[in-house]
Parts: structure tokens; C-alpha cells; sequence
């Protein structure tokens, strides 16, 4: 992605690998600053994770492969390092399945280097193939409405709902963006607004409970959204709120679409209910940068994602074509 450090601007990845560091871009800053993270060791990697300077599945998943690069750097056991980055979050599937690649790939003779990189590799081509096969679905003079952050932010590269909305407006076509904002980490409004500027395309911030009433005005002709982990029914945990607006995309007739590579696809889980929902501390409810936005004494419940069933999705825009959920649990048979 193309941004401006230190006053010029350059072409970076979310995550990478310079020499024995890993570094990332710390997602807590932006927009206001970019600033760059120099992690030395697993643990450095493991508490950006928990700490949400890097978010994202297919981010996570590429940090925790460059986490376990790092621990065959410092001499620690790869076992041990993996036991920690699987601890960090637990609902997107990228970093479990990021993990178990890498892992067998040093099994195969490769070093953990080696296979983070290639792993790395990987994540900007599938992201490519979603925007090649997700651009068609974009046309002139559509409203498009997104939750959270699909975009390179939350890839290695390039992005998942980033990728078709870039390549169609590469293509010449017009369009305008919803991104809502996304409490309590305004990861719409902060980051996704932030790359929808940088790319060039008309946007608008709303507030979540905005899209209501954007689709039952008729102001909405899409809704695209990205995926922290796919059951293999096709039901999808993403963002807290996705869920909501795609039962009213479906109430209002509007096509609700999930842009995810299929390494966010866990076969093994057979619905929804078998994917685990991350619970959150309450301070990032209650307060907003740092200032309370509660009576003292008050409670929150902070669920970091919610499950939306696959009956309200018109289909998922992968790296292998875009397909219906059915066409996923065919996949899983194949196997």
C-alpha cells in the first residue's frame, strides 16, 4: 500500500521481515500518524496481536508466521513459540491456519523464514485474485456499504473488501463508499476511511446504526464485508455488527457479499456455533481514547465479533471465484 513516512511517500506492507525484526504498521496510531513497530522476539509479536496494533485475519495470520520466524532466529523452541501465538486471539482462523503451515513446512525441510515469506507471498496473490474476481460485482453509480476494515490494513496487502473496490476503480468506475465507523475500535472510520482516501474513491463515514436506514431508503445497492473465520456451512464470524446489517440487507433485498481468501475457511468447524467469540476487555467500551464515555461503575460486554448464518449471504468473493455456500461445504467433501 502507498503511504507517506517521514514525509515521502512509499510503497509498504502491513507486516514484514527486515533482517532479524518484524516490523508492522501500528493501526492504533492512524490516521493520525504512521508509525512503524520493531518487534524483536515471539512476545513482541504475540502482545501486537493481543494488543491490536495488528487486526485483521489474514494479517494476524502473516504476523504469527513471521513470529515463529523469528523464534528459529532466536534459537526457541518452534513448539513453544506456536503455543503462544495461538493463544493471542481466538476467533479468525488465519492465524491458526498461518501457524499449522509454517510448522509443516519446517517439518518438510524448509526454514520457518522461508515459509513465512512464502506464506506472506501467498496472502498478496489471493488478495489479487479476490479483487479480479470481485470487480465484476461493482457497478457504476453503486453505493456500496462496509463494517470494519477489509482492506491492505488487514492483509499482508492489497486487502479482501479493498481488493474489488481498487480494481474497479482502476477500471474507470464510479462509486461511493458507506464505511461505518465500527465501535469501539472505529476500525471503519479511522482505517477504512483512511484507505478509501489514499485509493482515491468517494466515501462517507456513518455511524453502525446508520445502515438501517440506509437500506430501507433505498440508499444502499451492496454491502461488502470481509471475514475473521468461514464455517464450512458458510456461516461467517466477522466484526461485531456485521450480523445486524446483513439480516437487514436480506429484509430490504440488497446483496450481501463476504470478500475472504479460503484460508479463512475452517472445515473443521461445521456451523457457527463450533467458532469461538472473542470477549474483550470492558474499558475499550467505556472509554474513547482514553476518556471515559460512562458513569463510573458501569459494566460493558465487549464482543469483538458476532456470527451472521450463511441463509443471509448472497456469497463469498474468495481467491477461487466467487461462490455460494454450498459451494463451500462442496469443497469441504472434496477433501
Amino acid at each position: 500500500m502507498r503511504v507517506v513516512l517521514d514525509g515521502s511517500p512509499q510503497e509498504l506492507r502491513t507486516v514484514w521481515l527486515e533482517g532479524d525484526t518484524v516490523r508492522m504498521i501500528d493501526q492504533r496510531a492512524l490516521p493520525s500518524a504512521v508509525r512503524i513497530l520493531e518487534l524483536n522476539d515471539v512476545e513482541d509479536v504475540a502482545r501486537a496481536i493481543e494488543g491490536m496494533a495488528i487486526r485483521g485475519a489474514p494479517a494476524i495470520g502473516a504476523a504469527a508466521a513471521y513470529g515463529l520466524a523469528l523464534a528459529e532466529i532466536r534459537g526457541m523452541d518452534l513448539g513453544r513459540a506456536a503455543a503462544r501465538l495461538r493463544r493471542t486471539r481466538p476467533t479468525g482462523h488465519d492465524l491458526f491456519a498461518a501457524i499449522d503451515r509454517v510448522l509443516r513446512e519446517v517439518e518438510d525441510g524448509k526454514t520457518a523464514r522461508e515459509a513465512a515469506e512464502a506464506y506472506a507471498r501467498d496472502d498478496i496473490e489471493r488478495c489479487r485474485a479476490i479483487g479480479r474476481h470481485g470487480k465484476r460485482l461493482i457497478k457504476d453509480g453503486m453505493r456500496i456499504l462496509t463494517h470494519c476494515n477489509a482492506g491492505a490494513l488487514a492483509t499482508v496487502d492489497v486487502g479482501t473488501v479493498m481488493a474489488p473496490l481498487t480494481a474497479a476503480k482502476e477500471a474507470g468506475r464510479e462509486f461511493f463508499v458507506y464505511a461505518s465507523e465500527t465501535r469501539p475500535y472505529l476500525q471503519g472510520s479511522r482505517l477504512t476511511a483512511w484507505e478509501l482516501g489514499n485509493a482515491g474513491i468517494d466515501h462517507a463515514i456513518v455511524v453502525d446504526a446508520a445502515a438501517g436506514l440506509l437500506l430501507q431508503r433505498g440508499e444502499v445497492d451492496l454491502v461488502l464485508v470481509g471475514a475473521d473465520r468461514i464455517a464450512a456451512n458458510g456461516d461467517t464470524a466477522n466484526k461485531i455488527g456485521t450480523y445486524p446489517k446483513a439480516v437487514l440487507a436480506k429484509t430490504h433485498g440488497v446483496p450481501f457479499y463476504v470478500a475472504a481468501p479460503m484460508t479463512t475457511v475452517d472445515f473443521g468447524a461445521r456451523t457457527g456455533r463450533a467458532i469461538p467469540i472473542e470477549e474483550r476487555a470492558e474499558d475499550e467500551v467505556l472509554t474513547i481514547a482514553g476518556v471515559p464515555v460512562a458513569p463510573k461503575g458501569s459494566r460493558a460486554r465487549n464482543f469483538a465479533f458476532d456470527v451472521t448464518p450463511a441463509r443471509y449471504i448472497t456469497g463469498f468473493i474468495t481467491d477461487l471465484g466467487v461462490l455460494k455456500p454450498a459451494d463451500l461445504r462442496a469443497r469441504r467433501k472434496k477433501r
